[in-house]
């Protein structure tokens, strides 16, 4: 399992990613924090893998949390999240080894993306495997920061629509329904909706009663 430490001062927000978190097949949480001199408190205590960092916090920024945590030799990666679209705040995290940044709001199905590539990049780069070649370097590095984080072909605002489609029908919807109104083919709808419940965030629904194949209706829980 992957441990995570949650930093987040506000306490519904820290509540509602431990439960994304613990969604998310292989990893744990292993505590949830509410200040940065907690968080440097917890990982002297206890280490973990990966830290989900909100930038603003009530008695340091997180860039000075993450500052501390290299000085101090600690060994966790650091996804950053924060509402702050500010470049140069950006630039400061990559260069403080943060190795994800994740903007405010944000869906489940937004951070299991990130979380799921995370545990690829972890196992991909794991203790004891030796890279060959510098194509070897690229692609595990790929994995954790790809330009992309979609499939091929599949785009962050078609899925955002989609899945909001999803969540104004708590009762479920078809992908032909789903593909009317995003205006798109039921196979691209169909991909879209399958994508959604790989990561989690979607469930299928078997409807019988016809004739034939039963059809299949999408819905997402209430809690994503």
């Amino acid at each position: 399992m992957i441990s995570v430490l949650v930093v987040e001062d506000e306490e519904i927000t820290a509540e509602a990613n431990r439960i994304y978190v613990e969604r998310v097949s292989g990893f744990e949480v292993a505590g949830v924090v509410r200040s940065g001199g907690e968080a440097l408190r917890f990982l002297r205590r206890r280490p973990v893998d990966l830290v989900l960092l909100d930038l603003y916090l009530p008695d340091m920024h997180g860039l000075e949390v993450c500052r501390a945590v290299r000085a101090s030799g600690l060994m966790c990666d650091v996804i950053a999240v924060t509402s702050a679209r500010d470049l140069a705040m950006v630039r400061s995290a990559v260069s403080l080894g943060i190795s994800q940044y994740l903007l405010k709001p944000f869906t489940y199905a937004t951070l299991a993306e990130k979380l799921l590539r995370y545990a690829r990049f972890k196992e991909e780069a794991g203790v004891g495997i030796s890279a060959v070649g510098q194509g070897d370097v690229d692609r595990i590095l790929g994995t954790l920061r790809g330009p992309s984080e979609l499939p091929k072909g599949m785009a962050r605002d078609t899925l955002d629509t989609v899945a909001a489609r999803l969540r104004a029908h708590p009762g479920g919807m078809g992908a032909q329904a789903v593909a009317d109104g995003v205006g798109v083919s039921r196979v691209t709808a169909r991909r879209y909706l399958e994508y959604l419940v790989e990561l989690g965030v979607a469930v299928r629904i078997p409807q019988y009663g016809g004739v034939g194949r039963p059809e299949l209706l999408y819905r997402i829980p209430m809690e994503s």
